[in-house]
């Protein structure tokens, strides 16, 4: 056997063997943290974290938890990378959480265009949201851009109510800027129409963990949890189509 041949054989063995250590690994926190704190109900994946010495849990598809080799302490909070200035906890959320543009359901949404539209960015809103009001007003400067705005009214039945006229409004548009920019009431007599797309955006923010509102999602799946200014919208929109 020559010296080439021996050479990848010692290696496949040690990836054999760090395999088989990262697999025993595994077991041991599993195994532990199982007995000593069974509120972890299923944790889905253990990885190693960027930060040495440390173990990530994966638990409900998207939450993170941290923990040692032995699975004697465990850590509920995020992780920075104070020389990079990222944390790195939200940006490992926000990969597992990201919704494929494509596959949102957008007859589910009303649309609003500015200039040409050729930029795109799906946001979910509830009518009654003090930082989507905000968010709104920074939104109006941003041109170029087609907004498929998904009604989410989980904040109480008002916002079902106001959701609900506003969907069934002749220009859902004009009605949801009228109301979120400027003030003005959202009318209480509109025809009667099907609502059933508000329920199933409740359903599809649920299945994705959207817990906020504005929640901003861009065509290349990422997304921001709250309101953002508008220099910080346009990077996330050129950023995007890149």
């Amino acid at each position: 056997m020559d010296t080439l041949t021996l050479r990848r054989l010692g290696l496949a063995l040690a990836a054999l063997a760090v395999t088989g250590a990262c697999f025993a690994q595994e077991a041991v926190i599993r195994k532990n943290l199982a007995q000593r704190y069974p509120e972890i109900k299923a944790i889905e994946e253990v990885s190693k974290a960027p930060m040495p010495g440390l173990y990530e849990l994966r638990v409900n598809g998207s939450e993170i938890y941290y923990t040692d080799a032995q699975g004697d302490f465990l850590i509920v909070g995020n992780l920075y990378d104070t020389k990079q200035k990222r944390n790195l906890t939200e940006e490992r959320v926000d990969k597992l959480t990201a919704v494929k543009f494509d596959s949102l359901p957008l007859k589910d949404a009303f649309t609003i265009v500015r200039g040409n539209g050729e930029r795109k960015l799906a946001v979910f809103e509830d009518p009654n949201c003090g930082y989507c009001k905000r968010f709104e007003r920074d939104l109006q400067t941003i041109n170029n851009v087609t907004v498929y705005m998904f009604l989410y009214p989980i904040l109480g039945p008002d916002s079902v109510k106001k959701s609900e006229s506003i969907w069934c409004a002749k220009d859902r548009g004009q009605v949801w800027q009228d109301w979120m920019v400027r003030e003005q009431a959202v009318p209480s007599t509109v025809p009667i129409c099907d609502t059933n797309a508000l329920k199933r955006n409740v359903e599809l923010g649920r299945a994705h963990k959207i817990n906020g509102t504005p929640t901003l999602i861009f065509v290349d799946g990422s997304r921001v949890p709250g309101a953002i200014e508008a220099k910080q919208i346009e990077k996330r929109l050129a950023d995007a189509k890149s």
